[in-house]
């Protein structure tokens, strides 16, 4: 396994629309690993394809606790099929917005259809974390960044402060 290179805002990669697989073979396998192991380096709980450079629908999520057994999913062509009108507010952040946090609004439970690392067809029931960590993700796959499900003043805002540490470091 390798650690791949994390893009940052403004990599016009993150802004684009990213391509179904066909299914899973030895290259997509190595690419969920290799994600799996930048993710928990970075650290994170989220990565997804374009983030490092990718233009593929593929996911990685982890939301285990520091001290509980790693739970990772490594999902390829995920598609939420159906999504709770319950919303929840969490803190989100992103490690291609470093360091830029920001309460998001989202369904609180999504059921979610991925192939997964073996090539099975699979259906997950997400809620809390989870879900949210999810749908960040998915999201990833479609060119859509968290702080673009902020207003445009909040928006505004996190990017100044992301552009002055920028510059700062």
């Amino acid at each position: 396994m390798s650690l791949l290179p994390i893009l940052t805002i403004p990599d016009a990669r993150l802004k684009q629309v990213c391509k179904p697989l066909s299914g899973v073979d030895g290259r997509v396998a190595q690419l969920m690993d290799d994600m799996l192991e930048t993710m928990y380096k970075a650290p994170g709980i989220g990565l997804a394809a374009p983030q490092v450079g990718v233009l593929e629908r593929v996911i990685v999520v982890d939301v285990a606790d520091k001290g509980e057994k790693p739970a990772p999913l490594m999902m390829v062509n995920p598609e939420i099929v159906q999504a709770s009108v319950e919303l929840q507010v969490i803190q989100e952040g992103c490690l291609s917005i470093p360091e830029i946090y920001a309460e998001v609004t989202r369904p609180k439970a999504v059921t979610v259809r991925y192939v997964d690392r073996d090539g099975e067809v699979r259906t997950l029931d997400a809620e809390g974390l989870l879900s949210t960590c999810i749908q960040h993700e998915i999201d990833h796959l479609d060119g859509v960044l968290f702080i673009e499900h902020l207003s445009m003043l909040k928006r505004n805002m996190l990017l100044r402060k992301y552009n002055k540490q920028r510059k700062q470091a």
